[in-house]
């Protein structure tokens, strides 16, 4: 079993590049799926989440060759619907991104249930509901049976706006016969990512970016060449890292549209980031003081649909707060269990107060420790990789398995920074 020794406290410097975003990466694989013709995908972040939906592809008939750098082909000709590899399931739930694309191109599939992260109830009434407005019949058993003779355009109101909920609707709409209206829909940069990939496949979407989309189905998608856009999450993770490590350094890259409600929300806890162009900057040695509201109020950090702060930055917001002069409240809304994971930040140091599911109380600055914990979840295992490099002393951390589905190769990347971390295998 592999894990990570991380000395600390670490200083990095330099230079950083993020990897392609997994969250649009996952549905555009997906999406791949409709299309008539062999499409060629860039700047796919090589990740254990990205290899299971390859995986998948290739289980329903798809044909799949990485080309290196980042390239990857999928020619989508042989596919067939049927049912969905159950182990495969079982180890992402993007896998059920696959019920659009399956269900618009051989009218039925049979999905088991997804897996993914353990960070509560995360429901998919919303997926059926629009698939089953676009004409699906949708029997919900052990598996989920779907099936469709012809899908046809609707008007669509989401009952929350789910961002893989959403990409589902779209991925079954784009050719679906007439128009489709999704109102209350995700925009999250991923999702706008994937309506620029079908759009390129000759979809016709507008509205993306916004809450109400306009879909007029096409015939048919042809082939295409795309680059998948860089990772926001990936980006602000290095932006609370570098602040709570007092580094220097330079983010490249980044899509300047999307640093708003990142920036806002460091700001909260005193982080300062400088954008140039597709550079974001983040000095070295900022004095990190929690912003209070006016009247001297004890502030709240809270995550929401975009443009809101992103809830994958919340256990990353968490630890940087416990190193902050002041008082903030992290109020993650949309997980029941993401914050479940601040006992290990405790055990390191932090003073936090978990007040319920939802809400921790941070109090910092707080001289933060070396410890051994376990990666419970991607955005969690990440926090607690940040915590350890601006802790004292040495920490472990094991079930790296889940940090590397969501960040590609990020031990030898902060290396390059200067992070005094090693992939260790255990000799027991």
């Amino acid at each position: 079993m592999m894990h990570y020794r991380i000395e600390g406290p670490s200083k990095l410097s330099g230079r950083f590049r993020p990897a392609g975003n997994k969250n649009a990466a996952l549905p555009i694989l997906a999406g791949c799926l409709l299309a008539e013709e062999p499409v060629v995908l860039e700047n796919v972040p090589d990740i254990r989440d990205v290899r299971t939906m390859i995986d998948l592809l290739e289980s329903v008939g798809a044909k799949v060759t990485w080309e290196g750098g980042g390239s990857v082909v999928v020619d989508p000709r042989s596919t067939s619907g049927g049912e969905i590899d159950a182990e495969l399931s079982r180890q992402i739930r993007a896998s059920i991104l696959l019920a659009g694309p399956l269900l618009a191109r051989s009218g039925s599939v049979m999905l088991p249930p997804p897996g993914g992260d353990v960070i509560g109830r995360r429901r998919l009434d919303t997926h059926f509901l629009a698939l089953g407005k676009l004409g699906a019949e949708v029997d919900v058993g052990d598996r989920y049976e779907l099936r469709a003779r012809k899908l046809k355009g609707a008007d669509i109101f989401l009952d929350e706006p789910s961002v893989t909920g959403t990409e589902n609707a779209i991925l079954a709409a784009v050719t679906a016969s007439g128009t489709t209206r999704l109102r209350n829909a995700a925009a999250e940069p991923h999702v706008q990512d994937l309506c620029a990939f079908l759009q390129s496949m000759g979809a016709e979407i507008s509205g993306a970016g916004t809450h109400d989309l306009t879909i007029q189905g096409v015939e048919q998608l042809g082939g295409t060449r795309h680059r998948i856009g860089a990772d926001h999450i990936e980006v602000g993770s290095m932006v609370g890292l570098a602040a709570i490590t007092g580094s220097d350094v330079v983010i490249e890259d980044v899509e300047a549209g999307h640093m708003d409600p990142l920036r806002i929300g460091f700001e909260r806890l005193g982080i300062h980031c400088d954008l140039k162009g597709t550079e974001l900057h983040v000095p070295g040695d900022q004095s990190l003081e929690i912003e209070a509201d006016l009247g001297d109020q004890v502030p709240s950090l809270g995550d929401g649909p975009w443009p809101a702060f992103p809830a994958d930055l919340m256990s990353i917001a968490l630890v940087v707060a416990t190193r902050c002069r002041g008082t903030i409240l992290i109020h993650e809304k949309m997980f029941e269990s993401r914050m479940y994971f601040a006992d290990k930040v405790i055990a390191m140091g932090g003073r936090i107060v978990l007040c319920d599911p939802h809400r921790a109380v941070v109090v910092g600055p707080s001289r933060l420790r070396g410890s051994t914990v376990e990666s419970p979840d991607i955005r969690a295992g990440m926090a607690l990789l940040i915590a350890a490099l601006a802790a004292d002393g040495v920490s472990r951390i094991y079930n790296i398995g889940q940090i590397e589905r969501g960040y590609e190769r990020i031990d030898e990347r902060l290396r390059a920074l200067g992070g005094k971390i090693e992939r260790v295998e255990d000799n027991c």
